[in-house]
């Protein structure tokens, strides 16, 4: 009889299911940062499908700091100088309009007199040829008047006249012999002469003045012309 030897074959270990790792094991990458990040990313990845950008990530808000009163002392002490210094700049505010209507017075007084007192220094020195013609109209009236002594009076007298005046830019026209000028002479008449050019001023009949170049009276005058 044949003896057979049995190979006795080892048995295998029936495969189980595969172990997962537990939620918030220290092994593997599943921790919970990591799973937000994943949940992101598909929000984004979904957005993106769908052709919209994705949106900002939303950020825990901090919690607000209290605010801090106000003293009410110091409010006050800053509305007591805000006050103090809007009655000061009033204060200066009154006193600067009240410079500016008297300036405004004071100029319009000097202005008036200007005009009303304009007269007042011409007629200081006219008042001398006054005083010497009433000397010079007493002398003619005293019993035994010298005429050559009248005569001499007159004469400084005139003097005096044409010298106030021309203090004062008053000037005396007297264009005999000249050419006649339309602008400064006034021609009473004309006179044929032969010595003469024609339109030359023969006689002054009435002398003219100008006041600082300014004709105030042309002069009145005869004028030649041919025979």
């Amino acid at each position: 009889m044949t003896t057979h030897d049995t190979a006795q074959t080892p048995t295998a270990s029936p495969a189980g299911p595969p172990i997962e790792p537990l939620a918030g094991s220290a092994t593997g990458s599943g921790s919970q940062t990591d799973t937000e990040a994943e949940g992101q990313e598909a929000i984004a990845a979904a957005e993106a499908d769908e052709g919209l950008e994705p949106g900002p990530v939303v950020e825990a808000a901090s919690p607000a700091e209290p605010e801090t009163a106000a003293d009410p002392t110091q409010l006050v002490a800053l509305l007591e100088d805000a006050r103090a210094k809007a009655d000061t700049h009033w204060d200066q505010l009154l006193r600067a309009r009240a410079e500016i209507e008297n300036l405004h017075r004071r100029q319009g007084r000097e202005l008036e007199n200007a005009h009303k007192f304009a007269l007042e220094g011409f007629l200081r020195e006219l008042l001398m040829v006054r005083d010497s013609l009433e000397l010079g109209y007493d002398a003619a009236h005293a019993e035994g008047a010298n005429l050559d002594k009248l005569r001499e009076g007159t004469e400084l007298t005139l003097k005096l006249m044409a010298d106030t005046m021309a203090k004062f830019g008053v000037e005396v026209i007297v264009p005999e012999g000249q050419p006649f000028n339309p602008e400064l002479h006034q021609a009473m008449t004309t006179m044929p002469r032969d010595d003469l050019p024609p339109n030359t001023v023969v006689t002054v009949v009435q002398k003219g003045y100008s006041l600082n170049g300014r004709l105030v009276r042309p002069a009145m005058v005869i004028v030649s012309r041919k025979p």
